[in-house]
């Protein structure tokens, strides 16, 4: 049987060889799903989309959100020829070939063409400037696609001619309206298999595929496809779960997804949420994070976030480090756990490092002391603090008083504050009293 387009709808007949999650691609705009906040009517794209307007963009999200699907209807819904451009491969002569096609058809239907970039942050200079100009013009509509983000990692001149719209993870309600649509589409889904489901099974592989509508539909494939050959009609938990195995992980340790959450785990030990934090956690080792990388960022908040309120915190998180150097995975999640618990749940406060911070701008912008003489190495006048009772002598560290740091109240640091206190008082009383003589 030839293959036709699975895009036109009508009467062409659809080869099931083709997998699911292709043959059910929307073919009109109002069966897409998802994306309402830049979709929904009165939207500015939907409403340029039904004005049959298409702008130069980019569509950035993770995988199976919609992105070239989105593309290919931008076409449709406005009536213009699709060229298709592979970043990687696209030789300059062929993108010149398809800027002089593209100048042609806007001549016999007064409408530009779209170029479809996929993963256009693999676009190299060349290739853009081939093509920008006639974007400039009007000639050529460009539309790219990428999962990384393009602001850092597609070039400026080329970002500053483009719209970036940024598609979300879809819903499980969303996946779970396209897995029902699905199955029971008879035309170009598995309705002819007449196996059925009930909601909550529908609901457990919409939670499965992490908001990636490709995946779920490719696991409903799978797990239907399983139950019909067994002769079942009832698509169950056990079959989806024999059929597809564990849930998608949507975490990738290089890409934003690393960023986001371990910016995630940082918040929510600052905000003492230690259930929040474990979650946040648990996403970074089930996605191969590195551990000395999440060591690392433990050491740094224990000092900034929890700092002087609870002195052990650096303690608990340098030991946590080294001792999952010396244990290794995937008994080091046990030491990790411990730690973001101990951190997430201690006092909090900031003071050391908005301290060292007001130091090194006060350093910054030239305000430089000298050192005072008593205090250099061949200096006189140097009291030593030990030989006197408790330790502490009225004695002046630098030429004029300035104020960095400021403990809190919570935790240790109420009792450091305290401390700090009485002798700043001692310090101003004996000083002008030595003054008065």
């Amino acid at each position: 049987m030839a293959e036709t387009s699975l895009f036109e709808g009508g009467e062409e007949n659809i080869s099931f060889e083709v997998p699911l999650a292709e043959r059910m691609r929307p073919r009109v705009l109002d069966e897409y799903v998802g994306q309402r906040h830049v979709l929904a009517p009165g939207k500015a794209l939907r409403s340029m989309l039904d004005g049959g307007k298409a702008p130069s963009c980019i569509l950035y999200g993770p995988p199976g959100v919609g992105k070239t699907t989105l593309v290919r209807l931008i076409a449709r819904t406005t009536g213009r020829v699709l060229l298709e451009i592979n970043a990687v491969s696209a030789k300059v002569e062929t993108l010149r070939e398809l800027v002089e096609r593209a100048r042609g058809e806007k001549k016999i239907s007064g409408r530009s063409a779209i170029a479809f970039v996929d993963e256009i942050y693999h676009f190299n200079s060349k290739q853009q400037n081939v093509l920008l100009p006639s974007v400039e013009t009007g000639d050529l509509i460009l539309i790219g696609t990428t999962t990384e983000n393009p602001w850092f990692e597609i070039n400026k001149t080329l970002l500053s001619r483009m719209v970036v719209y940024t598609l979300e993870p879809l819903k499980d309600e969303d996946i779970c309206e396209l897995l029902t649509r699905a199955l029971n589409d008879e035309e170009r889904g598995l309705g002819r298999l007449g196996v059925r489901a009930e909601a909550e099974t529908i609901e457990r592989i919409a939670a499965l595929a992490g908001g990636d509508a490709r995946q779920a539909l490719t696991r409903l494939e799978a797990s239907v496809t399983a139950a019909a050959m067994g002769g079942g009609s009832l698509l169950t938990d056990e079959i989806v779960a024999q059929s597809t195995g564990a849930a998608t992980q949507r975490y990738d340790r290089s890409s934003n997804d690393h960023y986001a959450v371990i910016s995630a785990l940082i918040k929510s030990m600052r905000g003492s949420d230690p259930d929040a934090a474990l979650y946040w956690l648990a996403r970074m080792l089930e996605g191969g994070d590195d551990i000395r990388f999440i060591t690392r960022r433990l050491c740094i908040f224990a000092a900034e976030d929890v700092g002087l309120a609870d002195p052990m915190a650096l303690v608990v998180a340098q030991n946590a480090a080294a001792a999952v150097d010396r244990v290794g995975m995937p008994e080091a999640n046990l030491i990790l756990g411990e730690a973001v618990i101990y951190l997430a749940a201690a006092p909090k406060s900031n003071s050391a490092y908005l301290a060292i911070k007001a130091a090194q701008q006060n350093v910054r912008e030239g305000k430089i002391m000298e050192v005072p003489s008593h205090l250099r190495n061949d200096g006189e006048g140097y009291v030593y603090p030990h030989d006197s009772p408790g330790h502490w002598v009225p004695q002046a560290y630098m030429p004029e008083v300035r104020r960095f740091y400021f403990p809190g109240r919570l935790g240790a640091e109420g009792r450091i504050e305290d401390r700090l206190k009485r002798l700043w008082k001692r310090f101003s009383t004996e000083t002008d009293e030595n003054q008065d003589k």
